[in-house]
């Protein structure tokens, strides 16, 4: 049986659409704002499928689980600083909300991938 590829994850590609959404989001943020708030946000969306594309090449299921908490608590992590652009006035909620159910979305993908991963795991 072939090994999937990291591209292959459902999590992944819907991570990387919202690595897309952000860098796009964050054009309009002030200057003020490109070298803080705005790069910390590039992070934490890269962080998520590099951490998933990480975990997946990773010889064993536990060291897969754990990129893999590391990728949604960069979601989370983006989660708040979303909320943060919002409040501060970047974008309007209508935008907000759609960036919010996008990171919701890949975390619910990645939790999906834990508890998969940790079922495997039990039954080694």
């Amino acid at each position: 049986m072939k090994k999937q590829s990291y591209r292959d994850l459902l999590a992944w590609q819907r991570a990387m659409d919202l690595v897309d959404e952000i860098y796009s989001t964050v054009r309009n943020f002030p200057n003020y704002e490109m070298f803080a708030l705005a790069t910390q946000m590039r992070k934490a969306a890269t962080s998520i499928p590099c951490n998933i594309a990480e975990g997946q090449g990773r010889f064993s299921l536990r060291d897969f689980r754990h990129f893999l908490r590391e990728a949604r608590a960069s979601a989370l992590e983006l989660e708040t600083e979303i909320i943060i652009a919002n409040r501060q006035g970047y974008f309007d909620s209508e935008r907000a909300e759609k960036l919010l159910e996008q990171a919701s979305r890949v975390g619910q993908l990645i939790n999906g991938l834990i508890r998969h991963i940790s079922k495997r795991i039990q039954g080694e």
